[in-house]
């Protein structure tokens, strides 16, 4: 492989992990608007690197959450 096209490629793997590394980081967020709003997060199991949750909680914790989720978004929007 020419090392130009190894450039390239080794370049695009860094962004793709820097990608996964940002959707980890905002599932995190979420997962942490959640838990601050009153709803339970259980980890239900973990095949790999993929985790499966549940979220639980009252009407009232949702609503807060969905505030939280939407003031967060707004801020991002904002800046």
């Amino acid at each position: 492989m020419p090392n130009d096209t190894f450039s390239v490629h080794a370049t695009a793997q860094a962004g793709q992990a820097q990608d996964t590394r940002d959707a980890a980081s905002e599932l995190e967020e979420i997962l942490a608007l959640a838990r601050d709003s009153g709803m339970l997060i259980t980890l239900d199991g973990q095949i790999g690197r993929e985790k499966y949750q549940s979220i639980a909680g009252s009407l009232h914790a949702f609503k807060r959450f969905a505030e939280a989720l939407c003031n967060n978004f707004g801020q991002r929007a904002a800046t």
